[in-house]
């Protein structure tokens, strides 16, 4: 038949000319010798079933008569097994029989990962040895880890060197094997499903042993995990900021880096920390969830009218500084309102070394808004470093409505205080510990850049940021924008904060270890006549301001 001849085409020749190139003269059941194979390829008749059937029936016993040799599925290196159509029956070719593993050229069956010899091999030695042998051969696609593609590859080395070298490692199966050493190795050990996780906003690592999560409902857990040892925390750690490219040494004891534009993290090793600890690391993971108007009233971030009034200060053009200490929620109420700016209005925003916000939004694949995301470089070659000023600079270049300043640190502040004198709105975060402190710390900044007096550069950043957000972490870990501020210019000059909103806390007890806390936001002042009138100048319809300046009353 047409099938047959086909199949002989096919391998046939192939066999006979591996059976010519090596064979080994062996003696059957008969008396009669015979000349088999020694080649054990993938076109191989018998190199894929000669360790099973040695396992199953033993080695040098017969197969039985009434089961043919089959060509064995061809493994390719990768751990894929070919179609199992493509089995030859060779019956005719060879004798029904298992092959003595010595005699045949030193080859040696074995099931693909069990060996009585082996299975207490220790799984850090074995994670060395894998780890020496993938890093050295394919590290450029440990590097592409977060690649779905890669990742596959790189298992399916891991599979092959497993297989090869008969490792086995009590406790685990052979796939529990490659996939704890492929989370070992390329990924983050026993924090990847934290960092990974949902609802998680920050890891502390404390020491090697002593691990806390932090998640967005403002609960701490103490880890029962831990690293093995304080070298095995700084390998970790090693291999989460080579991806930023930094380098954790002796030399360099305190480094930043960031995983992901939405994952940061800091750390510190010894001589900075007791040899005991091992490492010191802070992983901080901004939810990419996007917040809805209605998640913060319900949490009791806020009202549902202070956050109307501030989305209408960034929509008409006041710049708004959101201030807090880590930890407060500055960077998700920025982020939201950002969100809520109309689609025709350009945003420009600048983050340092990491990406936190993500303001793209989509509408059957195409782009509806307008926003540039940008983030600083830094470089040990000045020339190639790019900073928030230098972003600044070019910002104003790019035709923006709004600006979004990640975060002010630094020297940073002063450019972003005269693009925001210039008409360009500014939405920008910084830690203080006060919402009066606020003025005094964008001061401070600025003197980092420019040698002026600290009444000159006070006058400069309240004429930039006439509001001031202040967000704080409470006790029982929840938080609270606990002050909107309006800071008003005199005709003499001379300055006066108003207290738009606050935060008044009626109650707070301790209950075993919990923190039971009451309380409730409430309207206190009315803004400025002098705001109002930026607002109307600023296109804000008569109507829609009234809504801001009505009489003072408490908000549930």
């Amino acid at each position: 038949m047409l099938g047959e001849k086909r199949s002989q085409s096919l391998f046939a020749p192939k066999a006979s000319a591996e059976k010519a190139a090596a064979t080994h003269i062996t003696t059957g059941p008969d008396g009669r010798k015979k000349e088999l194979p020694l080649y054990f390829g993938p076109d191989c008749p018998v190199s894929g079933n000669m360790g099973q059937n040695q396992h199953e029936a033993g080695v040098g016993e017969p197969q039985p008569a009434d089961e043919p040799l089959r060509h064995a599925p061809a493994d390719d290196g990768t751990g894929v097994e070919a179609d199992p159509t493509d089995s030859v029956n060779m019956a005719e070719d060879l004798p029904r029989r298992s092959l003595n593993t010595e005699s045949a050229g030193g080859y040696r069956a074995h099931s693909l990962f069990f060996t009585p010899e082996n299975e207490g091999q220790d799984f850090n030695t074995v994670l060395q040895d894998v780890q020496e042998y993938i890093s050295g051969k394919y590290s450029a696609l440990i590097t592409e880890g977060g690649d779905e593609d890669a990742k596959a590859q790189i298992k399916r080395y891991i599979t092959k060197y497993v297989q090869d070298r008969r490792i086995a490692v009590k406790g685990y199966s052979g796939d529990q094997l490659v996939d704890a050493l492929y989370t070992e190795m390329a990924e983050f050990g026993l924090l990847t499903k934290y960092i990974f996780g949902t609802g998680i906003e920050e890891i502390n690592v404390n020491s090697w042993r002593d691990i806390e999560v932090l998640y967005a409902n403002g609960e701490t857990v103490k880890l029962e995990e831990h690293f093995d040892s304080p070298e095995h925390a700084v390998n970790v750690i090693r291999r989460m900021l080579h991806v930023s490219g930094m380098v954790l040494d002796n030399a360099s004891p305190a480094v930043l880096g960031h995983l992901s534009k939405n994952i940061r993290i800091a750390v510190l090793k010894t001589p900075l920390v007791d040899e005991d600890v091992g490492v010191t690391a802070s992983i901080r993971i901004v939810n990419p969830q996007n917040m809805q108007k209605e998640d913060f009233v319900k949490g009791g971030t806020a009202t549902g009218p202070m956050l109307d009034f501030l989305a209408a200060c960034l929509r008409y053009g006041v710049s708004v500084c959101v201030a807090g200490a880590t930890g407060s929620g500055k960077t998700t109420v920025a982020g939201w309102l950002l969100s809520t700016i109309p689609d025709r209005k350009r945003i420009f925003t600048i983050e340092d070394g990491s990406r936190e916000l993500q303001l793209i939004r989509e509408q059957n694949g195409r782009v509806v808004n307008s926003v540039v995301h940008t983030q600083t470089r830094d470089s040990e070659n000045e020339r190639q470093r790019i900073d928030q000023i230098a972003l600044l600079d070019i910002a104003l270049r790019f035709n923006p409505d709004i600006i979004a300043v990640g975060e002010m640190r630094g020297p940073e502040a002063n450019a972003a205080q005269e693009a925001a004198r210039v008409g360009v709105a500014v939405l920008t975060t910084i830690h203080s510990s006060s919402s009066e402190g606020t003025y005094r710390r964008m001061v401070s900044l600025c003197k980092r850049a420019v040698d002026t007096p600290d009444d000159t550069l006070m006058g400069y950043v309240t004429e930039a940021y006439p509001i001031v957000v202040y967000c704080r972490q409470l006790e029982n870990k929840e938080r609270r924008i606990t002050n909107i501020s309006e800071c008003e210019i005199l005709p003499d000059g001379s300055r006066r904060l108003h207290k738009l909103y606050e935060y008044n806390i009626t109650e707070n007890r301790l209950e075993g270890d919990r923190f039971i806390i009451e309380g409730h936001h409430q309207k206190c002042e009315e803004m400025s006549e002098s705001l109002q009138r930026r607002f109307i100048e600023n296109g804000m319809p008569r109507g829609e301001l009234e809504q801001f300046i009505q009489r003072k009353e408490e908000t549930a």
